[in-house]
């Protein structure tokens, strides 16, 4: 439809540029060469034409519908699970206090006497090295020499003697010579104490300082066992009949609270777009015949002798 109003609108633009003239308008021209001036024949002549139609376009505002979206609230339902609370009975067992007899063992006691080794405290001294600081200072790390004794062993030669007679030989006469009390070198280990330093490292708060070491006698306490006797119990045992209370499950039901979830329907509101004709403007061209006065223009011909 719409390629068939723009075919008519192209047929309509030929036309009118083709100007073609029609009866009402050589009707007019007649009556316009014969209409006078009141200033008669004085006033110059109108120009000579004829009436024309003519396509023109005008602009007109034209309302048209246009498709549009609009956002509504739809109503559905939905299912949802809510909780709810149900009463139930249950089994369970309550603890009760029932009397009872009960055959012990009771305790006796004897006093009799036992030996034991008991730790006490005597006095003794001991020899300590004194530091003696002549500043406090920062604190660093000192190598010291300490005394200590090591042993070692050497050789040394003693004398020994050699029980019994040793025969010497005989002389020229056949005499023998036998002597008695002899001696012998004989070589042994003997053990040296021997005075060495020994290096140790102590933390010491010093600045540059020499750390003095002072022999000092103290006194301590030393642990020593003795034997003492003290008086224990015996424990003997005798049976007995006794009231206890006995513990005994009895069963019984309760009610409780017990959670569940039920299905409802629960009414919501969802947005949907729905499509909607609205009405608005447009603006188009509008084909439209009017007259117009055309003015004719004789041509003039200058005839040379030909035909």
């Amino acid at each position: 439809m719409r390629t068939l109003t723009i075919t008519l609108w192209v047929v309509l633009a030929i036309s009118a540029s083709l100007a073609l003239p029609i009866k009402d308008a050589e009707q007019d021209a007649e009556l316009i060469r014969e209409k006078r001036s009141p200033g008669g024949w004085h006033s110059p002549p109108p120009p000579e034409g004829v009436w024309k139609k003519k396509l023109v376009w005008k602009e007109e505002w034209k309302q048209i519908w246009k498709t549009d979206k609009k956002l509504i609230w739809k109503t559905e339902w939905k299912k949802e699970k809510v909780p709810a609370w149900k009463t139930e009975k249950v089994q369970q067992w309550k603890e009760e206090q029932v009397p009872a007899w009960k055959v012990v063992q009771k305790p006796i006691w004897k006093e009799v006497q036992v030996p034991i080794w008991k730790e006490v405290q005597v006095p003794d001294w001991k020899k300590v090295w004194k530091p003696v600081w002549k500043e406090i200072q920062v604190p660093i790390t000192k190598n010291i020499q300490v005394p200590e004794w090591k042993q070692s062993h050497v050789p040394a030669w003693v004398k020994e003697g050699v029980p019994g007679e040793k025969f010497l030989g005989k002389d020229e006469h056949g005499w023998e010579y036998t002597s008695h009390d002899l001696w012998r070198k004989k070589m042994i280990w003997k053990p040296v104490w021997k005075k060495v330093w020994k290096t140790v490292q102590k933390q010491e708060w010093v600045t540059e300082k020499k750390l003095e070491w002072k022999e000092e006698w103290k006194q301590i306490w030393r642990t020593e066992k003795k034997q003492a006797w003290v008086t224990e119990k015996k424990q003997e045992w005798i049976e007995e009949k006794v009231q206890v209370w006995k513990t005994v499950k009895k069963e019984v039901w309760v009610p409780v609270q017990k959670k569940i979830w039920i299905e409802k329907w629960k009414q919501i509101q969802v947005p949907v777009w729905k499509t909607i004709e609205v009405p608005a403007w447009k603006k188009v061209w509008k084909p439209v015949w009017e007259k117009v006065w055309v003015p004719i223009h004789h041509e003039h011909h200058e005839h040379h002798g030909w035909d």
